[in-house]
């Protein structure tokens, strides 16, 4: 009887095996690449700026085009269309015109990018524009700008974000500040504009100026300043601007949300893209949010239907959509999954998100997921074949995902998550978040092979019953995280954490092998109830790993609990050898890497606290997905202000080393917190694996 069952339920998987193959190759046959190339271009209609485009948060032009992607997924056969309605700050950007006069007399007028700030004129208004460098403090000494135009030159991957010399102006008394970029971003040609998020107050305006327009003024200026006989004058000159950029608080625009219905689970699976841009922002996001609703018409008109609910949905207000926080982007999609759709964490099974697909960013092509999510991938990858001459180097799985796109904001909120990775090639620093994103940079056979890539993929995660998240990976990652040297120097019990981790990971292990096997088994006839059951478990325990070992640091980059602390005693032991030796340079370069002291070193008091706090001690729901990843700072300002202004030869530095002391120890204690708190998680959470291994035995 058993090798009859064997011989049957082998028989019914090879009929699955072919029916999907049939469903597969019917799906792909109807995916039309042409069509969603037309719609990331009609998408590009509704703009704020009618000459540079920009399609912002809460705007006219966002939920205009919300409105046009309604009728795109009933188009396309989708059900249940509708707009999720969430609040965010809102940002309309209509022009920022400049103009001056050129060696010849003639008036001359410039287009100017904009940030997330307020800022209005009468028509054009007469301003002295005044060249300060980078605009740092330092760069101020001496030097007026109340009511005057502050222009700097700015490198924002390299150096600082744009919200620090802005707040900078701001409390100097400029009326606003005006950044060139000086290589980061933008650099395909001297005329492209850039914008970024702003992570800083409305009441701080800030725009951006091209590198050609830049140069030509600065030839005017430089020309100013040899008829100005006055020594160490500053290089400036008499612009006027016609300029409006408003930011509105708690107002609304609309996720947009369609389906094609589940026959078997009730269990779901999330197609994700954002419809805000900046400029024409054709790969970012237009021709993701093409693409999905592409990959779903074929899904429908191939005749498929999913055994789970595949979810459609445009997200706005990606790029900004809350004013003066560090997080202040991904807003769309923390309202989504936190406030207008709670229900969708713990009934998601995967999140596929998009960002800018119809673009080789490399010679590599990748996916970024969640440590859950890599070994399924990864295999995927091994056995679907690449086409030939797209991608020279193939395809790999990248992880962890990082906070540069909506997909983090879903994986903390309960939904395992994974994105076509897009930030490893020279587009982000070149075409990204300027004019020149725009058709020009669309490469067909990119976009047609991630349309057959992804449709196949979905169609491979449709077909199980169980999500194959294997929690071996982030507790394999946690232990690697931890220095036993640091443990050692600060008496934390990184010995106690790697036991019980271990002890996890093997549940964990044995966990993964009965998901598979559960897969590997479950035919047609198989319980879907019992398998959603056993789902909602994993799904729980995905929801605690994020809420347990995910952490961020001060640049965004995620990490793990005791990390930060951790790189904090590695530079602090660095500058207490070089304080004791009296060598101020070392210390205070040691300083750099600490938190956000970097930021100490170049900006007034009052910017560096208000920068700082705003994480510390703002209001969680303006935190969003950044509230309790940062826990502990370590702030240096006065002691790094003292040490700049140090003369060795003169003062003793006894209070400096008994100060850095006191930081030490109150890092150490930090750090044995940190480790205490994870052999806590550890142990619950291993609790919650063994568990789910009880309950698949049970069943």
């Amino acid at each position: 009887m058993i090798g009859r069952d064997k011989k049957r339920r082998k028989k019914m998987r090879k009929m699955e095996n072919s029916s999907f193959q049939e469903a597969l190759k019917n799906c792909l046959s109807c995916l039309k690449v042409e069509e969603s190339y037309q719609l990331a271009r009609r998408m590009e209609k509704e703009k704020t700026n009618p000459i540079l485009g920009y399609r912002t948060a809460g705007s006219l032009a966002e939920r205009k085009t919300g409105d046009m992607l309604v009728e795109e997924m009933k188009k396309a056969g989708l059900v249940d269309v509708h707009k999720d309605k969430i609040t965010v700050d809102a940002w309309e950007f209509k022009k920022a015109v400049m103009r001056y006069q050129t060696k010849t007399g003639e008036k001359k007028e410039i287009q100017l990018g904009a940030y997330q700030t307020d800022f209005k004129t009468d028509g054009f208004e007469r301003f002295d524009l005044v060249y300060l460098k980078k605009g740092t403090a330092k760069d101020y000494e001496n030097i007026d700008v109340k009511g005057k135009l502050v222009l700097i030159e700015i490198n924002q991957r390299e150096e600082w974000w744009i919200n620090y010399p802005v707040y900078q102006a701001h409390l100097k008394g400029a009326k606003a500040l005006i950044a060139v970029q000086s290589r980061g971003y933008a650099q395909i040609d001297d005329t492209a504009l850039n914008a970024q998020d702003i992570a800083g107050p409305a009441s701080a305006p800030a725009f951006s100026m091209s590198r050609a327009d830049f140069l030509e003024i600065w030839e005017l200026m430089q020309e100013s300043k040899n008829e100005n006989k006055k020594e160490n004058s500053v290089p400036h000159l008499l612009v006027e601007l016609d300029a409006e950029t408003k930011v509105e608080k708690d107002q609304y625009t609309y996720n947009i949300v369609g389906k094609i219905p589940g026959r078997r689970s009730d269990t779901m699976i999330l197609l994700s893209a954002h419809y805000d841009s900046y400029f024409e922002g054709f790969q970012d996001d237009n021709a993701a949010v093409a693409m999905i609703i592409g990959i779903a018409k074929a899904l429908i008109q191939g005749g498929y239907q999913p055994n789970h609910t595949i979810v459609v949905c445009a997200l706005a207000a990606e790029e900004w959509g809350i004013s003066d926080t560090k997080y202040d982007w991904s807003t769309g999609a923390y309202r989504q999954v936190f406030e207008a759709r709670a229900d969708w964490p713990g009934n998601v099974i995967a999140d596929f998100n998009f960002e800018l697909p119809a673009h080789a960013h490399s010679t590599k092509d990748a996916i970024r997921c969640t440590y859950e999510y890599v070994d399924f991938i990864q295999k995927f990858v091994d056995k679907d074949a690449m086409p030939k001459g797209i991608y020279p180097d193939g395809m790999t799985t990248l992880y962890p995902i990082e906070t540069w796109s909506d997909d983090f904001t879903m994986a903390i909120s309960g939904i395992p998550s994974f994105v076509n990775d897009f930030s490893g090639g020279p587009f982000m620093e070149n075409y990204y978040h300027s004019q020149y994103d725009n058709q020009d940079v669309y490469e067909e056979e990119v976009y047609q092979f991630h349309h057959e890539f992804y449709l196949k993929l979905l169609m491979e995660v449709d077909a199980l019953a169980l999500p194959p998240l294997n929690f071996a990976n982030v507790l394999t990652a946690s232990m690697d995280s931890l220095d036993l040297n640091v443990c050692k120097q600060t008496g934390a019990e990184g010995s106690v954490f790697l036991e019980q981790t271990k002890k996890a990971r093997e549940t964990a292990i044995c966990l993964y092998e009965k998901i598979q096997s559960w897969n590997q088994n479950f035919g047609a006839d198989g319980d879907w109830k019992r398998a959603d059951a056993i789902t909602k478990k994993l799904l729980a325990i995905f929801k605690k790993a994020q809420d347990y070992f995910v952490r961020l640091d001060w640049d965004d980059g995620v990490i793990f609990p005791q990390q930060a602390v951790q790189n904090n005693l590695h530079a602090l032991k660095k500058a207490k050898t070089a304080l004791n030796a009296g060598n101020i340079e070392e210390t205070l370069d040691a300083f750099y890497s600490i938190d956000n002291n970097c930021y100490a070193f170049e900006f007034e008091k009052e910017v560096f606290y208000h920068f700082t706090e705003y994480i510390m001690k703002q209001e969680s729901e303006r935190l969003m997905w950044g509230k309790g990843r940062i826990l502990h700072h370590e702030n240096l300002y006065e002691l790094v202000e003292r040490l700049k202004n140090k003369e060795i030869d003169k003062d003793s530095l006894e209070l400096e080393q008994r100060q850095l002391e006191e930081v030490w120890e109150r890092q150490c204690a930090y750090y044995k917190d940190d480790i205490e708190y994870l052999i806590r998680a550890v142990t619950k959470f291993s609790e919650m694996l063994q568990e789910t291994v009880v309950l698949f035995e049970k069943n």
